[in-house]
């Protein structure tokens, strides 16, 4: 399994072309959703809401946040399977934090000690929100962040399952929230990933060797 992962990371690219009309399998897809669903983040907070656009209309208003500045990224948005908008949560009130516990106490994760846990997680979700809310005043950044990690899992588990994707911030996000309502439901977009099957002839990347810096320069060993 270890060597499945280490070569489905050598052989993922950064896709330019994408083959038109050719979907990604019913179970490739659930599979994909349930590991956004999956992904780890701080303190378990998901802060993360996907729109998933499937059909040429979904693609079509997802494609209108990549116009001129971003036109180069319009065709591999409407010719790709699907595409995947990330967006970020603008707050952590106290309504969301508590849907987080509930939940948690659902799942069945506080069953031990139901009060005791469920007091503990309470508190330590809490004093990181507001740590990041009053103290450093980067909540919105610092939940940015665990919704890069939920991206870059996708990507690995994309490859794992034999798809090409493409992680695109090149879209107009202003754009993406208007046509997409995001933040009237208190989201605000990051990024759009495109999954799909490439097109050999037109997606120039994957004739190309991949290249990144040796270990010995991106590690230090103790």
């Amino acid at each position: 399994m270890t060597t499945d992962l280490v070569a489905a990371a050598r052989q993922r690219h950064t896709v330019k072309a994408y083959q038109p009309g050719r979907r990604i399998s019913d179970e490739d897809f659930a599979s994909l959703c349930e590991l956004i669903r999956l992904s780890p983040s701080s303190v378990n907070l998901q802060p993360w809401h996907v729109v998933i656009a499937s059909t040429d209309e979904g693609k079509a208003r997802v494609a209108k946040a990549a116009e001129g500045d971003y036109s180069y990224n319009g065709p591999s948005i409407r010719a790709c399977s699907h595409a995947f908008v990330f967006a970020s949560r603008v707050n952590a009130d106290e309504a969301f934090l508590q849907q987080l516990l509930d939940q948690e106490e659902a799942d069945g994760r506080f069953a031990a000690d139901p009060e005791a846990f469920k007091s503990r997680q309470r508190a330590a979700r809490k004093l990181y929100t507001d740590i990041h809310k009053f103290d450093t005043r980067d909540l919105q950044h610092w939940m940015d962040k665990q919704v890069y990690l939920n991206l870059g899992q996708f990507l690995l588990a994309a490859a794992v399952l034999g798809l090409d994707a493409t992680p695109m911030e090149g879209v107009d996000l202003k754009v993406l929230d208007a046509e997409l309502g995001l933040r009237e439901k208190g989201y605000t977009s990051l990024f759009v990933v495109t999954v799909g099957y490439r097109d050999e002839e037109g997606d120039y990347n994957a004739k190309l060797p991949k290249s990144r810096l040796p270990l010995e320069t991106i590690t230090t060993m103790l």
